[in-house]
């Protein structure tokens, strides 16, 4: 079976769709309904991370879901931070 992670949650590839190990629903139909896996919050309304909310000066981000590797921050100049350092100027923000 094919495994991977999803805004926190496991999810499994099975027969061609990707679907929610918990609730075995299709991903593609139900992601913007779920909170994240990792601290529970929905998206803002302009769809960034809830426990991120909306950062001065960053174009996109993405806290991760639990998975210090995957989180990001694209700044507005282009430049782009990643993994941990993305991770301590997040919690450095909400502070």
């Amino acid at each position: 079976m094919i495994t991977s992670t999803l805004r926190g949650h496991k999810i499994e590839y099975v027969n061609g769709v990707w679907i929610y190990s918990d609730t075995k629903e299709p991903t593609a139909k139900t992601h913007e309904s779920r909170s994240c896996g990792l601290c529970n919050e929905m998206p803002t309304s302009e769809g960034h991370d809830g426990c991120l909310g909306t950062l001065p000066n960053v174009k996109n981000a993405c806290c991760g879901h639990g998975e210090v590797e995957e989180a990001y921050i694209q700044f507005e100049d282009g430049s782009i931070v990643r993994g941990l350092a993305a991770n301590r100027i997040m919690e450095s923000e909400s502070e």
